[in-house]
């Protein structure tokens, strides 16, 4: 079983820069970014996520939690929307897709699922970008869990987090 989250924040905690992770991610970051994503069954994501980020193309079926029955992501054909809790979505994703589930969902839905001991590892990127939104404390999202492992690379700071 390998349930995966991945986050990305600035130095400050901040998670977005005019509602795009893209402006607190760095070139190091994105390039292991997209190798975890080949290298899943599934991604699963929330709404708010899918309405924000560029969807359209994933290398894996991509699940898009919400309760609209508007498809957010409108082209992309391996896209399927599901109207249940991040807990259930990663059981029915297991069962439909495989064990390799990658949580490229937001905030609230990564503490859901951590608060669930859902998550078997979380992967946290940390860049030099301040100044974004939404900040969180990132130091405590990591605390909550038993093993932490960090990697510097080219400025950002990967954080490999588990029990």
């Amino acid at each position: 079983m390998s349930i995966v989250a991945t986050l990305v924040v600035g130095i400050d905690g901040s998670t977005s820069k005019e509602s795009r992770s893209a402006g607190v991610s760095s070139p190091a970051d994105r390039k292991i970014f997209l190798q975890r994503r080949r290298e899943v069954d599934c991604i699963i994501i929330g709404g708010n996520t899918a309405r924000h980020e560029p969807y359209n193309r994933t290398p894996v079926p991509l699940v898009v939690i919400s309760r609209s029955l508007v498809n957010p992501v409108q082209g992309n054909h391996l896209a399927l929307l599901w109207n249940c809790s991040p807990a259930q979505a990663v059981e029915k994703a297991r069962t439909q897709f495989g064990q390799k589930i990658l949580i490229e969902g937001g905030v609230s839905m990564i503490n859901d699922l951590v608060e669930n001991k859902v998550i078997d590892r979380l992967e946290l990127s940390v860049t030099q970008v301040s100044g974004g939104d939404d900040r969180i404390d990132w130091k405590e999202l990591i605390a909550q869990f038993s093993y932490c492992t960090s990697e510097e690379i080219d400025g950002t700071v990967f954080y490999s987090a588990h029990n």
